[in-house]
C-alpha cells in the first residue's frame, strides 16, 4: 500500500518547483510520481504523419521521486507526512501525522 496515490493533492518540497502544488496523475513502480504541471521539460519531437503527430518543441511533465513530494493537508494548508491506521471495521486507511485526520474518507 502506497502513501501517495493517483489523484492525491501534493506539495513539492525540494527542487526547482519547491512549494508548488499539483495533482498526481500517475504513480510508477520505481517510487516516482507524475504530477500535473510540475517538473516541466522541453522535448524536441520528430513529426510522425502515421500517428498524426506534428514536430517541434513540446513541453511535458516528467516524473519526480516520491520522496520530493508531501501529501497536502487542507486543515493546515501545508504538506504533511502520512501513516497508516487500522480502523475498528478492519479497513486500513491513511492518516495525517500532524492531526490524525483520515485522508481516505
Amino acid at each position: 500500500m502506497k502513501k501517495i496515490r493517483n489523484g492525491d493533492d501534493v506539495v513539492v518540497i525540494t527542487g526547482k518547483d519547491k512549494g508548488r502544488r499539483g495533482t498526481v496523475l500517475r504513480t510508477f513502480p520505481d517510487n516516482r510520481v507524475l504530477v500535473q504541471n510540475i517538473n516541466m521539460v522541453k522535448k524536441h519531437q520528430k513529426p510522425n504523419p502515421n500517428m498524426g503527430r506534428t514536430g517541434g518543441i513540446i513541453e511535458k511533465e516528467m516524473p519526480i521521486d516520491v520522496s520530493n513530494v508531501m501529501l497536502f493537508n487542507p486543515a493546515s494548508a501545508k504538506g504533511d507526512r502520512v501513516s497508516f491506521k487500522t480502523l475498528e471495521d478492519g479497513r486500513k486507511v491513511r492518516v495525517f501525522r500532524s492531526n490524525g485526520e483520515v485522508v481516505d474518507a
